[in-house]
């Protein structure tokens, strides 16, 4: 009997570490093809293949559009692609980002539950807010098994964390005990066909080429009242059983946790630019008193001196809305933070 031939395996912050951890014991006969997506920086090479290489007896590199995976292969998403399984071929996706990142795990984890999910392990491991919850949502709902890093054991507890919230994984293991039991799970037998949620076609589809529509966001979620970070515009709401996030026509989509955080930076981002803009204003004005003081036209310095205090009594109150934005900010960090511990 076929076993379950496909490993997916996402991480973010602190996931190099836990990469080079599970790479070093998988046995050289790992019955499994791993594709693995970390958040990678687009502007900069990475030799993290060089460096699983080197740990592990699988191969790793990163993968290559169009390829055939193979068994006991690990296959990384390469930076600013979104990594994809198209039937036993790998695909590259150009899509836009997710949770503020391309590779995205969520893309991932979806493309294999289209594709495979009964043959299907997905693994979340450390890393910060919420990206791999959905994928793995969508996996779990498509016949995959799920397995998620105890928070305890991860260098950044959140992401474990969001994703232990929104899916009751199957297994909750430490780093030590992982590889033992991957391998004892992808020995398993596939799981019986269960259908794929709807719109998940959809989804992938987006993240491979971009194509989006409204009419298919409108089967997919409801709009909502919020603007796209990314942008700009209108976003549609998605429920997955307790995980709620928002996708705007063009594609770009968050969880809820981190379309707050983006809401409060793009807050604190326009209000810096009118800060800026009534320093400059008031910096004229006091240039224009001075001027019409020199020329001893008083009554128009008079108007140019009330103008400038008008100018930073408003800098005042935006000046206070910024420390205002950065306390709650601040606040919301610390209440994850206590929540992850």
């Amino acid at each position: 009997m076929a076993n379950r031939d496909v490993l997916a395996v996402g991480t973010s912050a602190g996931g190099v570490e836990a990469l080079i951890s599970l790479a070093k014991h998988l046995r050289s006969d790992f019955p499994a093809a791993v594709l693995v997506t970390i958040h990678l920086p687009s502007h900069s090479r990475s030799v993290l293949d060089e460096i699983l290489n080197s740990v592990g007896p699988l191969p790793a590199r990163f993968a290559v559009d169009g390829e055939n995976i193979r068994k006991a292969h690990i296959y990384i998403a390469p930076p600013d692609r979104h990594l994809l399984l198209d039937g036993d071929r790998l695909a590259l996706g150009s899509g836009p980002r997710e949770n503020n990142a391309r590779p995205a795990i969520d893309p991932m984890l979806r493309s294999v539950a289209l594709c495979c999910g009964p043959r299907a392990v997905g693994v979340v491991l450390t890393g910060a807010l919420g990206d791999g919850a959905s994928g793995l949502w969508t996996l779990d709902q498509s016949g995959g098994l799920i397995v998620v890093q105890d928070p305890q054991d991860a260098a950044f507890p959140e992401m474990p964390l969001s994703a232990m919230n929104r899916v009751k994984p199957d297994h909750v293991v430490g780093l030590r005990d992982m590889p033992a039991l991957l391998a004892s799970l992808v020995h398993e037998p596939v799981g019986d066909p269960v259908p794929v949620p709807v719109g998940t076609r959809f989804e992938v589809g987006i993240a491979r080429n971009g194509h989006s529509s409204m009419d298919n966001m409108d089967g997919l979620g409801h709009r909502s009242v919020l603007s796209c970070p990314d942008c700009g515009g209108v976003m549609w709401e998605i429920a997955e059983g307790d995980l709620l996030r928002y996708r705007c026509h063009v594609g770009h989509t968050y969880t809820a946790d981190l379309m707050s955080v983006m809401t409060d930076e793009n807050v604190r981002r326009s209000l810096g630019v009118a800060l800026r803009a009534l320093e400059e204003r008031a910096a004229l004005a006091k240039k224009l008193y001075n001027q019409a003081s020199d020329r001893g036209d008083r009554l128009l310095a008079n108007t140019w001196s009330a103008r400038a205090r008008e100018f930073e009594c408003e800098m005042k109150v935006i000046r206070d809305s910024i420390a205002r934005v950065d306390e709650i900010t601040a606040n919301f960090e610390r209440a994850t933070k206590v929540a992850a511990e």
